[in-house]
């Protein structure tokens, strides 16, 4: 594995720790149609958090283990921006989760694949 692709998989290893810990990661996979929507981030049948666990995290897991080209643009800080307004505006983030510090961490992925 080149160091570019490792130091992407480190990048998404620290993504899916920071789901782990802030109890975000689904123990159960969506319905298997939910993860074929053509939506942006299937905003149509999946959570943001579940996009990232079920669609993201596995296509670029997958684009490392094949040195596969990476994506051209990338804007997930942004969605995760609104998506957790969203959470705390509505009332459903119990136990107050600070979402920082995956925002930073999507958003250095961000920078990772865009800067090349």
């Amino acid at each position: 594995m080149s160091d570019r692709y490792s130091q992407l998989a480190s990048l998404l290893f620290e993504v899916e720790k920071e789901l782990r810990d802030m109890q975000l990661w689904a123990e159960q996979s969506p319905p298997a149609e939910s993860l074929l929507s053509t939506q942006p981030f299937a905003v149509d049948v999946l959570t943001f958090t579940e996009w990232l666990q079920f669609i993201f995290l596995p296509k670029m897991y997958a684009a490392i283990e094949t040195a596969a080209d990476l994506p051209e643009s990338c804007s997930i800080a942004p969605m995760a921006e609104e998506f957790f307004k969203a959470r705390q505006t509505s009332g459903k983030t119990a136990g107050q989760v600070d979402a920082r510090s995956i925002i930073r961490r999507l958003a250095a992925v961000d920078r990772f694949i865009c800067g090349r």
